[in-house]
Formats: structure tokens, sequence, C-alpha cells
């Protein structure tokens, strides 16, 4: 997961209220294992329609998106933030999100900020012509006008975000301890490190010979 303490630029001033997974990904796009190519498949249906704002040049490659009430309803599908992810949403901002989508997207490097709707108005208003700066080292969304809103999130959460840790990498930090640990599990626990086990088993297998 890279990195981010600051996401700029253009942004779809979009505002629509309880978008569900099912909108941002359909569910025949939820065959594919891989988290790349589904940039392609989010919101579908939605550019089905002639004009809509996620296939108009003056958005393209926007990385935060702007939203309304209860983004991410719906399943729990994390190809919802993979999709978003792949057509290069680093952001999203809206005034809720659904708990599990708001997980998805931290572990997917997705900053999900929560902001009151007056907020929202205002830079929905300034998307469609002006960029949005979020920054995490100071936790505000800051707009060309001396717009300043700040926003909260889980410290932890902010911390990953900054260091590009994921679950994965979360691990692998604490490698040196974890390492520690099972050679102490070995010298003075020794069954709960399952060489009792295997020692039973290498005695049954020279049993057979």
């Amino acid at each position: 997961m890279a990195p981010v303490s600051q996401v700029s630029g253009k942004a779809y001033p979009w505002g629509a209220k309880n978008v569900d997974t099912d909108v941002i990904i359909p569910a025949h796009w939820l065959k594919t294992i891989s988290r790349t190519g589904l940039g392609k498949g989010a919101f579908e249906t939605l550019r089905k329609d002639p004009g809509n704002i996620f296939d108009d040049p003056a958005y393209a490659g926007s990385p935060i998106l702007i939203a309304g009430d209860n983004f991410g309803c719906g399943s729990s599908r994390e190809h919802a933030a993979w999709a978003l992810g792949d057509m290069g949403i680093r952001a999203v901002i809206a005034p809720s999100f659904s708990d599990i989508f708001s997980g998805n997207a931290f572990k997917n490097g997705i900053i999900p900020v929560v902001l009151p709707q007056e907020a929202i108005d205002r830079l929905i208003e300034v998307a469609k012509t002006d960029s949005v700066t979020i920054d995490l080292e100071t936790m505000t969304v800051t707009t060309p006008f001396q717009d300043r809103f700040s926003f909260d999130l889980d410290p932890f959460r902010r911390q990953c975000l900054m260091e590009g840790l994921d679950e994965v990498g979360l691990t692998l930090a604490r490698d040196t301890a974890i390492s520690n640990y099972e050679a102490m599990l070995s010298e003075h626990r020794p069954w709960i490190a399952g060489e009792s086990r295997n020692a039973s088993i290498a005695v049954e297998g020279a049993g057979r010979t």
C-alpha cells in the first residue's frame, strides 16, 4: 500500500446519497480476485447515461470523490474499494460511510473523510472549477478560496495510511518481535510451538520402518 499524507487535485462533485456497493461495482464484476482492472467497471450503470460525471473530461483522473450520506452501504464486497482505487480515487469525502466500506477503504489506502453536509455542499461548488486538498498532517480539507474544514480520523488508521501499512505490512513491521516470541515458545513451551507433536510423528514414523 502506497503511503499517503496528502491528496490534492480535481474532485468529482457528485454528492449522491445512499450509494451502495452494487452501484460502485456491479455484482457481475465480483468473479475476479484481482485488484486491477476493476476501474473500468466502477459506476458502470451510471456510465451508461450520456453526460455522466465519471466520463466527463473535466474530471478525468480526479483523485477525490465527493459524495452524500451513507456512502458504500449494501454488501461488504471489498471490490468496491478496489474499483475506486483502480480508477485513481485516493479519498472520498461524505457526511457518513457504511462501517464496512470505511474499513475496506482504509485497508486499500483510500481516505474516508467525514464532513458535515454544509461543508460537502461548499466543496461540491468549489470542485466544479477548482481543486481540493486533503491533508492528513493537519487533518483538514482546504480549497484555493481559504475554505478550511477539519475532520477526524482514528489515529491508528491515520498512521497506517501515512506509513503505507496494510495488514501484511503491519505484520512484517513486527517480524523481529514475532520471531523472538516464537523462539521463546520453542524454548520454554515446546508443546505450544508444536515440537512435541512433531517429535511424536517422528517416533511413529520410525516405528513403521
